[in-house]
């Protein structure tokens, strides 16, 4: 990423190596930053390793909680 720039919700620019072989409509895959805002749209997190879903686990929403 750029260092004026970080993850945004809408772009994010990159650099580097790996940026040059993007090509459109490919997928990149980003550790979410604010774990918080994702658990309020979500109901549940998948746990995965090696590609297989190993668990879910309910977010606060998925049990029924809202904070404000």
């Amino acid at each position: 990423m750029l260092p004026r720039e970080e993850a945004g919700e809408v772009q994010t620019p990159l650099r580097g190596d790996a940026a040059r072989e993007l090509a459109v409509g490919d997928r990149v895959f980003f550790r979410h930053v604010k774990a918080g805002e994702l658990a309020e749209h979500l109901d549940e997190f998948a746990l995965v390793q090696d590609g297989r879903i190993l668990a879910s686990i309910p977010t606060y929403r998925g049990e029924g909680k809202v904070f404000l």
